[in-house]
């Protein structure tokens, strides 16, 4: 056994006996400083200095308003795993203070409402529960006691009740049906949804839990016995749930649907508890849609959540709807407003409230005058802000470019001045050079004019040639914008010397309603024309050398690459598709969340008539592909099963078109795992190297 090994025993063993108060360096727990640093000597990015970068979420400000508590996330890609460490920071910006150095995550971190108190989810050998430290991260002890693990959490502002969600049975287990066939190993279903986006049904539910506090006694299933969900899976968190700012009310989303309903609607509501009562109304009955993300306003006089009105549209617009409690009413406050609103928050005096949008390929923050109804835009710049709280006369804020991860910003009510807080990544962006994004119009085939990233290689000169990579966009309906992806990382692509062909093609929000709309039901029509109107517009330039032009995406953008194939006319030399959907008909009937298919590709292919989206089906023009591919799946993606990939690198290995598929049987529609996501970096450039480059081999 290794130093390192045995130390990390010892730790865990003191670890246990301390009752988690210990937060000294050990020698083998992942941090920022205990890691092998990359190598910068190329000064340009790759895929062992991507995963050195430490990852910023969770950001929230104290209720004092005079602190920062968030949490970074470093990952060792020899261990293959990372760890969330907890920090603090004063509200105007200086020395962090690292809180926690334990061997697992510290998850969803809080401050009490208080302030004297931090609370996080932390995972050992008992399960995930609650646990509360002092600001300093002193005096750490574990609050819940719960059977199984708690999922996510609040404090009631009153500091009487807690709420947290945990999975409960409802269903019994094969050994429960079958108790003399112990080893019997099986999954039977008579309903749909069986399995979703990477996980299969295993009779199990996340359900809302309140509890006294301290004790934590005394909880109450607000979903006892019932086949419904709160938070909704597989992404929904507490940003769900919301309290009344007295603790007598707790707001919650909920899809009370089941079987083949909860498969084919979006239909989720805002329902209220009343904790003096028990009862439960529902305030969104009416609308058919998405309900999302409830807000309480500071006088407890108004609930502000995202709606979204088309049953079965999950990229319908995200319009900003209030309940007024005194009025009875609900109204959309954004009818005017052709953008989205999202990631709602309220000034402390009520009457105001802000929330992100996407605008032209960039998030940005606004504001909403309740009194007036007018929205005004409160940032600009190439930048997404994708978080924001209200904190006095300011707003705090994280940021992202191409070029940076997140951090956080504050940004003044008065002066709109941008003041940068954090710098969790300075002193390694600082080593490495990195390329220049530049926004440009193109003309489409309609006549309209649609934006376009180019991302250039580091030190670029514009007097020698570069291959070209044509990005494209998943979702479909996810704007192309200053995102910082660790896998879909254009800086990684520029650095390799490739230019980034990234357009907000035909069906992406930040350019109105019906730009983003356009692609329903049209998923081979103009937003395939516009990819190849943006392709076509960078290779004029002197710089693109358009015989080396090459076209990767993944899930629509995955199709984008299936369909482009046997539609390029011989633009390409090389593809890489990921995840895409290869074969509607197979993927209609495998897929999981049937709303997604009934509205984007309107329904079943045994419909009479057939949806013309059954026209588009890559597989369809298989007999056009000559072009090298690289096919690339995960074994437990549900929302587009590996045998679509399975099916297209076979049609090209039956053609004899060279092509590669890279499987992984552990990653879901995405790549998480450190060594996987660096195996995926290398292989995706080994194949554009190996046919855009090949005079470098």
């Amino acid at each position: 056994m290794n130093k390192n090994v045995i130390l990390l025993t010892i730790f865990i063993m003191m670890f246990c006996s301390c009752n988690h108060k210990e937060k000294t360096d050990i020698d083998g727990v992942i941090g920022k400083e205990n890691r092998e640093a990359p190598d910068f000597s190329k000064g340009v990015l790759d895929e062992k200095i991507l995963w050195y970068l430490g990852r910023l979420s969770d950001v929230q400000v104290s209720p004092d308003g005079k602190t920062l508590l968030y949490s970074v996330k470093y990952y060792d890609y020899q261990s293959n795993k990372g760890n969330a460490e907890l920090y603090t920071m004063p509200i105007d910006g200086g020395e962090a203070t690292r809180l926690t150095i334990t061997p697992n995550d510290e998850m969803q971190p809080v401050w009490r409402p208080d302030g004297k108190k931090i609370a996080y989810l932390y995972a050992d050998d008992q399960g995930t529960q609650i646990w509360e430290c002092d600001p300093d991260g002193s005096n750490a002890k574990q609050l819940t006691h719960v059977e199984g693990d708690i999922n996510s959490f609040s404090y009631a502002p009153d500091m009487k009740h807690l709420c947290y969600a945990k999975n409960v049975r409802i269903e019994p287990t094969i050994a429960e049906r079958y108790p003399d066939l112990p080893k019997a190993n099986a999954m039977i279903y008579d309903d749909l949804m069986y399995r979703h986006w990477n996980y299969w049904a295993d009779g199990t539910y996340s359900h809302l839990f309140i509890a006294d506090y301290p004790t934590c006694e005394n909880s109450t299933d607000l979903l006892e016995d019932q086949r419904f969900h709160s938070p909704n899976p597989p992404f929904g968190g507490m940003e769900e749930i919301a309290w009344s700012p007295d603790g007598k009310q707790l707001a919650y989303v909920c899809k009370k649907l089941t079987g083949k309903a909860f498969a084919e609607s979006t239909n989720t509501d805002i329902f209220l508890y009343n904790l003096d009562n028990r009862e439960t109304v529902n305030l969104s009955e009416a609308n058919k849609g998405y309900d999302m993300d409830p807000v309480f306003s500071p006088d407890g006089r108004k609930l502000a959540w995202w709606s979204m009105e088309t049953d079965g549209f999950e990229s319908d617009k995200h319009r900003l709807v209030i309940y007024d409690f005194d009025q009875k009413t609900l109204e959309d406050y954004t009818a005017d407003f052709d953008q989205d609103a999202t990631n709602l928050s309220w000034a402390a005096d009520s009457r105001r409230l802000y929330f992100n949008s996407c605008k032209e390929a960039t998030y940005q923050i606004y504001s909403l005058d309740i009194a007036t109804r007018q929205i005004e835009q409160i940032t600009d710049g190439d930048y997404d802000y994708n978080t924001l709280q209200v904190c006095g006369d300011r707003i705090i804020a994280t940021r992202t470019t191409h070029a940076s991860p997140s951090e956080i910003y504050s940004i003044s009510l008065k002066t709109k001045e941008v003041k940068q807080l954090s710098f969790i990544n300075k002193d390694i962006l600082d080593k490495i050079t990195l390329g220049k994004s530049v926004k440009r119009w193109v003309k489409t085939t309609d006549g309209k004019q649609m934006l376009v990233w180019v991302i250039l290689p580091p030190n670029f000169d514009s007097t020698k040639t570069y291959p070209a990579l044509l990005y494209c966009q998943g979702g479909p309906q996810s704007s192309v914008s200053q995102f910082f992806s660790y896998r879909w990382n254009f800086q990684m692509m520029a650095a390799h010397d490739y230019i980034i062909v990234a357009p907000n093609r035909r069906g992406l929000p930040g350019f109105g309603q019906e730009w983003n709309d356009e692609i329903s039901g049209d998923f081979g029509g103009q937003c395939m024309k516009d990819y190849l109107s943006a392709i076509d517009d960078i290779a004029k330039e002197p710089y693109v050398d358009a015989n080396r032009l090459g076209c990767v995406g993944a899930s629509f953008g995955g199709f984008s690459v299936y369909w482009l194939a046997g539609h390029h006319d011989k633009r390409f030399k090389a593809f890489i598709a990921h995840c895409g959907m290869f074969n509607f008909e197979s993927w209609y009937n495998t897929t999981e969340e049937l709303f997604f298919a009934n509205h984007d590709i309107e329904g079943p292919y045994w419909k009479n008539p057939t949806p013309k989206s059954y026209s588009f089906s890559p597989h369809k023009f298989v007999g056009n592909w000559d072009t090298p591919i690289l096919v690339i799946h995960g074994g437990n993606d549900f929302r587009i099963p590996y045998t679509e990939g399975m099916q297209a690198f076979d049609a090209a290995q039956i053609q004899g078109i060279p092509s590669r598929f890279l499987f992984f049987p552990d990653e879901c529609h995405f790549v998480s795992k450190p060594q996987n996501a660096m195996l995926w970096q290398r292989e995706f450039f080994r194949w554009l190297d190996q046919w855009l480059k090949p005079d470098e081999k």
